[in-house]
């Protein structure tokens, strides 16, 4: 007698019930943080962002007079441009030493790479005010320990402060210095992830070191590259507690970045609500900066 096939046996509805309740009821913490953290307080900044509001109950709404004001507030522009100026010089240089940096420690030939992984991991522990400080230690015209170097070559003192281009230099080491130690990690776990096949039949064919690195190496870590490129870009537009211990902004405003600017407007100057019209002008400008970026990643090959 033949066996027939059974039906497929359905779920209980209870059982497909808690299926669903439970990855809710796991993700539901991370959603409640979110709305608190961020929706609500980007709900509240676009709402003041239409008003006069100064931090007192008493407002009322200006409609787009924030937006029109910003279009012509030389201060604003001003501190934008050395954001992007900041992004430029920071960036490709980040990229570059913590690509160089995770180069030489992957090396098999290198001594010393556990304790070289140590030293370059440092100042990702440091917080960014102390970051911050340290340099401006290091770089005080009076006091600092570069212009004591200086001095005893027979050099003058550079004046690392009160410089509007000097104080710039010592802002992109610095933050080049700070975020180095991330990026270098990425780029360690991609070229341990490149085929090793691949560099054994370049070698094969007569490839050099070079030929290898830019034609295997470089293409294999495309994806890592363009993430550290884009975290970097991010992470400098929105750069603010280095910059604020470091020197301020200073000398006077040049060196003032745009977090800067709308964190003096909104409480140092009590102009909260234009200053949220100006967070709203920089999350725009984030979110352009993120959709370029990735445009040029798919034209270009990637994923």
């Amino acid at each position: 007698m033949a066996k027939t096939k059974g039906r497929p046996k359905e779920q209980h509805p209870n059982r497909l019930k808690r299926q669903i309740a439970a990855p809710l009821i796991l993700i539901a913490p991370a959603i409640v943080l979110y709305l608190i953290f961020f929706i609500w307080p980007a709900a509240i900044g676009f709402f003041y962002s239409f008003t006069n509001y100064k931090g007192l109950s008493k407002y009322k709404i200006v409609g787009l007079s924030n937006y029109s004001a910003l279009l012509a507030d030389h201060d604003f522009w001003s501190s934008l441009l050395r954001t992007f100026e900041y992004i430029i010089c920071s960036v490709p240089l980040n990229v570059c030493l913590s690509l160089l940096a995770a180069v030489l420690v992957t090396n098999r030939k290198a001594i010393g790479r556990t304790l070289a992984r140590t030293l370059f991991f440092i100042p990702w522990l440091v917080s960014p005010i102390i970051t911050g400080l340290i340099w401006r230690w290091m770089f005080g015209e009076g006091f600092g320990i570069v212009n004591q170097v200086i001095q005893g070559f027979g050099g003058h003192p550079l004046r690392w402060a009160t410089d509007s281009n000097l104080a710039f230099v010592v802002l992109v080491l610095a933050g080049v210095w700070a975020g180095m130690a991330f990026n270098m990690l990425l780029f360690i776990t991609a070229l341990e992830n490149v085929q090793q096949s691949l560099y054994e039949a370049a070698s094969l064919d007569g490839a050099n070191a070079w030929q290898r690195f830019v034609h295997i190496t470089l293409p294999g870590i495309a994806p890592t590259t363009f993430m550290v490129v884009l975290l970097g870009t991010i992470g400098g537009i929105k750069e603010f507690a280095m910059v604020q211990s470091l020197n301020g902004g200073g000398p006077g405003t040049s060196n003032r970045l745009v977090v800067q600017y709308i964190y003096e407007t909104g409480f140092s100057n009590s102009r909260i609500g234009y200053a949220s019209a100006a967070s709203m002008v920089l999350l725009v400008i984030l979110v352009i900066v993120s959709l370029i970026q990735m445009w040029l990643n798919r034209r270009n090959g990637g994923r």
